[in-house]
């Protein structure tokens, strides 16, 4: 027998004795035991502790159900402004630190704002304000090192990715407050926070799936004040395990933000996962009412988005802030490529023949070798582009599933090839489409809304075309030329466009990539008239990579 009930203002739970449920009903505020009539109470007041608890032993919570709006309020309150300063190093936005203090007030919500307004900063905010160190960061795998940027470039905390050097050692970095901020992926759950997970068979000897009851976390996960869950429409499927572990992770903190800008990704099914995790279910009615009401019955969709943005919800369009926007933001992406073993042994490579560049005295074989030097580095770049593929598909695949468009500009024929065969609706704008197959890709990029991805060449598509159906533009590769930046960007930033656009910068890390937007960045904004040719600034942008790869390597 497992039962939970409710009479008056407590809970009561009635179940045959068994050790481990009692060991986890004593770590419930205010629990008290009638010895007389062998049950546990619980107090109104400690509600969500009594549903994490009801998830992780499988008790069913009574609903307090929602059965009619006929004298519902459907007033929503403005947005609450931030009282307090927050020790950062940029300023926010108005609208972000109104996220901000929402965040604080309710402390375990759904930040749902458009791509493109920086919910990771209002995040990472709201967490320093609250000093709810440590913070765990669940963030999809090509996001992790974006994390850590962001985290040190606007706070003064340091963020640890987990890795399997750290694997058994990570909670000394936070015991020695040598990081406030961990970084991990929904992949990696399991291998850093699960001791165990119990087996259970059917009668027919199949594994039975996972129940969240079985697993046995590890102690490290006790010591996090907060948890932050990036894209969690990812979780949004209570039947896997990343759904599972998650939830059994976040259970009890005080602080749980899940990021997304598509918490509904085709039904609202999609939300009752998410609101579980936030320990959110009782505002709506508990989860069978929650079915039945909203899921079952769109007429009562708007009653939903009230509660939601009363309780644990806010979202913002570009459209409501943009006079707070600029007309560009631009970010670098960093990312783990794949081709590692291949880009050090091509700049194995590289470094040799520099040394011999170095020591050659005559300027005609220096130049004849300088030509040699860009191609060895253009061999880089390559390498570099095709180990972000991986990476450059999962960003898109989240941009796709919150129904935007965007812009894949890229300069190799193997990287569009290998793009359009992950998304194979998209069109493409390259040297080798003729004339009326570019028109037709451009149309249909423009006005059909089924056509949310296109592959464009740096050269073939810079100028020239309109591309305002989307304010996403991102670069797989880098041009040489700042101006080619700019004239790739404009394709979205130009007449037509209502939005600010997004301009993100796919880096591999600890490659060619940083050092040429650093240097591109250095160059950018320089007018044609002060720094001569076209071909100057290129050349400049070329020497700077070859300057710092010299100075890296003490030559």
């Amino acid at each position: 027998m497992k039962q939970i009930f409710k009479s008056g203002s407590k809970y009561y739970i009635a179940f045959d004795y068994f050790p481990s449920i009692v060991d986890a009903i004593k770590l419930i505020p205010g629990r008290a035991f009638d010895s007389t009539q062998k049950r546990w109470s619980v107090p109104e007041s400690s509600r969500h502790h009594l549903s994490a608890f009801a998830t992780r032993w499988e008790f069913k919570m009574p609903e307090e159900r929602i059965t009619a709006f006929d004298n519902f309020d459907y007033t929503i309150p403005a947005m609450p402004q931030l009282m307090m300063e927050i020790s950062l190093k940029m300023e926010m936005y108005g609208f972000q630190k109104e996220g901000v203090a929402y965040a604080l007030e309710k402390k375990r919500l759904i930040i749902g704002d458009q791509p493109g307004l920086g919910k990771t900063i209002q995040a990472i905010a709201a967490i320093t304000a609250a000093n709810a160190f440590p913070c765990l960061v669940i963030a999809p795998s090509s996001l992790k090192i974006n994390w850590q940027r962001e985290i040190e470039m606007w706070t003064h905390k340091d963020a640890m990715i987990l890795s399997d050097s750290v694997k058994n050692t990570w909670k000394y970095f936070s015991d020695c407050g040598m990081a406030q901020f961990f970084i991990t992926n929904y992949e990696s759950l399991k291998k850093y926070f699960v001791a165990s997970i119990k087996e259970e068979f059917d009668e027919n000897g199949k594994k039975k799936p996972v129940k969240l009851k079985n697993v046995k976390f590890k102690e490290g996960i006790n010591v996090f004040k907060s948890v932050i869950v990036d894209e969690s429409h990812r979780v949004k499927e209570i039947k896997t395990l990343q759904t599972k572990l998650t939830k059994g992770i976040c259970t009890n903190k005080e602080y749980i933000f899940l990021l997304t800008g598509t918490p509904v990704v085709n039904k609202p099914n999609d939300l009752m996962t998410q609101l579980a995790i936030i320990e959110q279910m009782k505002v709506f009615g508990g989860s069978t009412n929650f079915k039945e009401v909203f899921c079952n019955k769109s007429e009562y969709w708007k009653e939903l988005n009230v509660l939601l943005r009363r309780n644990c919800f806010y979202r913002r369009e570009k459209q409501d802030v943009l006079k707070q926007l600029p007309p560009k933001v631009r970010q670098a992406i960093l990312c783990n490529i794949t081709t590692t073993r291949e880009y050090n042994d091509a700049m194995k490579d590289l470094e040799d023949y520099l040394k011999r560049y170095k020591q050659a005295t005559d300027d005609e074989i220096k130049k004849s070798m300088k030509g040699e030097i860009m191609v060895r580095i253009g061999i880089l770049k390559n390498i570099s582009a095709r180990g972000k593929i991986a990476d450059v598909v999962d960003y898109v695949s989240d941009v796709v599933d919150a129904g935007e468009k965007i812009i894949l500009f890229v300069h190799l024929k193997e990287v569009a090839e290998q793009l359009k065969r992950f998304f194979p609706a998209a069109v493409t704008i390259t040297g080798a489409d003729d004339a009326q197959t570019r028109q037709r890709n451009i149309d249909a990029f423009q006005k059909d809304e089924r056509v949310q991805v296109i592959i464009c060449s740096i050269k073939a598509a810079g100028v020239g075309i309109t591309l305002t159906a989307s304010s996403r533009v991102a670069f797989v590769e880098l041009p040489w030329h700042p101006a080619d930046c700019e004239q790739c960007e404009d394709r979205a930033h130009r007449i037509g466009q209502y939005d600010s656009v997004q301009c993100s910068y796919f880096l591999g890390k600890n490659t060619i990539d940083e050092w040429i937007y650093q240097l591109i960045n250095e160059k950018r904004g320089m007018s044609r008239q002060i720094t001569g040719a076209r071909d100057e600034v290129e050349e400049s942008v070329m020497n700077g990579v070859i300057d710092l790869l010299s100075k890296k390597n003490d030559y």
